[in-house]
């Protein structure tokens, strides 16, 4: 059933030429090759991936739009081959169904397709309603979103801009042109894996501010932020306060406890906050800069909580974060970019070089790499280094 699907989502271009105003079809297909030095793995990792994506919106009536969207991956090479549970770690899991196909599984290649986008949404007046897989992008930071109960991003994960959805159900009143208040529910097998949060929204003294108060990981969570300017520079926040875990909760990730308690054995409430600052001259030189910090985090060991960090909703296992951006356009078609995170505790650190420059109006290419160092069990100790090239061509 699922191979139908996407075989007739495939096919919608054809098909739907002579009905181009009841909906829209998009997408690209994108190349990249990639190189890899892991510490755990003896030699060099060499890949090969090809991304397909349809994006496709109908418009059944004036107040109803609906959206269907698919990307289908093909890899092939060492990752594959020698990473365990290699399938596994390219999978994004719901809770209910995950709407997926494996087309093969090799020993040095895989095939995976899935639905990341299904949802419907409905308007009256100032109301709007949606229902289905569909991104809730909460925050306002442009790296680490604190408040993002839903759908939280890594920059690090550059071959996947859409970001993961959520099978949700999201109630949006706007109070005026700059305001609103929303609720959304996602809804778990249990409990513990439910989220249900309101926000709202207004526009005061030239900024956005923002608040928020819900239920996370069957834990209570409040938290704000903001959005503006300080001398023409972009200024940015947001804070969050979660209930402090049970003691009876049970961990996820078991870890031997000469590497430190865990995360989830934390009896205050926890805190985290980002603050972010940008700015962009005249001659088109970008700086950014930007700091996490998680009360409950760790000073040492990082590397060993990540998985656990993960499933408490956090974006780092670190009681510290710091990102450092610049970026310059070579000229109007090539923009060079450098950027990176630290870990001022455990002294590891990820630096990302990036080139991108537009071939064509429809051809972008892509070179980038991630360039990790630290300690064994630092928090970026066993990242390695790897490098990649990328074409794109978007329809």
């Amino acid at each position: 059933m699922m191979k139908r699907i996407i075989m007739m989502i495939f096919l919608l271009p054809v098909i739907g030429w002579a009905q181009l105003s009841f909906y829209s079809i998009n997408g690209y297909v994108k190349y990249l090759s990639s190189a890899a030095d892991y510490p755990s793995i003896k030699g060099n990792l060499y890949d090969q991936l090809l991304h397909a994506r349809i994006n496709s919106t109908w418009y059944p009536g004036n107040a109803w739009r609906g959206e269907l969207d698919i990307r289908m991956r093909a890899f092939y090479g060492g990752s594959v081959e020698k990473l365990p549970n290699f399938l596994e770690q390219i999978k994004t899991n719901y809770d209910f169904t995950n709407l997926d196909v494996v087309l093969w599984d090799k020993r040095k290649t895989v095939g995976y397709a899935q639905i990341d986008r299904l949802w419907l949404d409905y308007s009256l007046q100032s109301l709007e309603v949606t229902l289905g897989r569909q991104r809730i992008a909460w925050g306002t930071a442009l790296v680490w979103n604190v408040i993002d109960l839903y759908n939280p991003k890594s920059v690090l994960d550059f071959d996947y801009e859409e970001k993961p959805g959520a099978d949700a159900l999201r109630l949006q009143y706007y109070t005026g042109a700059v305001s609103k208040v929303e609720m959304a529910a996602k809804p778990g097998k249990t409990m513990k894996k439910a989220i249900i949060a309101g926000l709202f929204s207004l526009n005061a003294f030239e900024y956005d501010f923002y608040g928020l108060a819900g239920i996370r990981n069957n834990r209570w969570v409040a938290g704000g932020a903001w959005a503006g300017s300080i001398l023409k520079g972009g200024f940015r926040g947001e804070f969050l306060v979660s209930q402090a875990p049970s003691k009876s909760e049970i961990m996820p990730y078991p870890i031997p406890r000469f590497f430190g308690s865990s995360i989830l054995r934390y009896d205050k409430p926890v805190v985290s906050f980002v603050l972010s600052g940008d700015y962009t001259f005249a001659n088109s030189f970008y700086i950014h800069t930007e700091s996490l910090f998680n009360s409950n985090g760790k000073v040492k060991n990082a590397g060993i909580f990540q998985q656990e960090a993960l499933a408490a909703g956090m974006l780092s296992p670190a009681r510290w974060s710091v990102y450092q951006e610049f970026a310059y356009d070579l000229n109007p078609l090539t923009r060079a970019t450098l950027f990176g995170i630290f870990n001022p505790n455990d002294r590891s650190s990820i630096i990302v070089p990036m080139l991108t420059r537009s071939l064509n109006t429809n051809l972008d290419l892509l070179l980038i790499g991630l360039l990790a160092s630290g300690r064994q069990y630092t928090e970026f100790g066993d990242y390695g280094k790897s490098v990649y090239i990328r074409l794109k061509y978007s329809f």
